[in-house]
């Protein structure tokens, strides 16, 4: 059987159908309350997609660095923007209080390379004038990493120093001798230095930068 516009059977093949009747195929426009819904929807995705962006990060506001290292003076302080604050919560940190220390991190090493545990780093050898500091090694989700020794890092009091006051820590997947600290069994690594009861505490702008520890990195592989 053939229709009248010449096709058998009387049904017209999908793509001669839009031919014909182009109208019938047409997408509806939207209704002003579906534009509004779509736009909100649309606000709000883009809202929370940003504000988690900003916040899943390092401080994006008020960082100063001071070679290898950087600090964020103000995020314990009670002018500490909204985004610092939102970052405390989300990771339920307590920062030091702004007087109180001064926090630096690191995630590359002297020559602006990022900081891999497959490599051995030599952090040494001295620090700015404290009262007690902290050197503590964090996995690339932030949590602490473990040891046989049971110890992620280094206090003042407790580090083994040479003759002179000098002190370095070895950081490596192998057993060091002397201050050794094991870092993650693969991918990129920070380190944390806390300055307690310092004159640093006024920002790491009054840091002498030849005070700082050096992060050399001695082989890799």
């Amino acid at each position: 059987m053939t229709s009248r516009f010449g096709w058998r059977g009387g049904r017209l093949p999908f793509h001669a159908a839009l031919a014909i009747a182009p109208d019938r195929w047409s997408a509806k426009p939207l209704t002003p309350a579906a534009l509004i819904v779509y736009a909100f929807a649309l606000a709000l995705g883009l809202g929370v997609s940003t504000a988690w962006f900003a916040v899943s990060g390092e401080y994006p506001i008020g960082a100063v660095r001071v070679g290898p290292w950087t600090s964020w003076p103000q995020v314990g302080s009670s002018s500490a923007d909204p985004y610092a604050r939102a970052i405390v919560t989300r990771r339920a940190e307590i920062p030091l209080a702004t007087g109180e220390g001064l926090a630096l991190t690191a995630t590359i090493d002297g020559q602006g390379r990022d900081l891999d545990s497959a490599c051995t780093y030599r952090v040494g050898s001295t620090t700015p004038q404290a009262r007690l500091w902290t050197l503590t090694i964090y996995d690339r989700n932030g949590g602490l990493v473990s040891s046989e020794l049971e110890r992620s890092g280094f206090t003042s009091t407790e580090v083994l120093r040479e003759p002179d006051g000098r002190f370095f820590v070895a950081l490596s997947r192998q057993l060091q001798p002397g201050n050794w600290l094991k870092l993650p069994a693969g991918g990129r690594f920070s380190m944390t230095l806390r300055l307690y009861d310092t004159p640093a505490a006024l920002g790491a702008g009054a840091v002498d930068p030849r005070s700082l520890p050096a992060i050399e990195r001695t082989e890799c592989g």
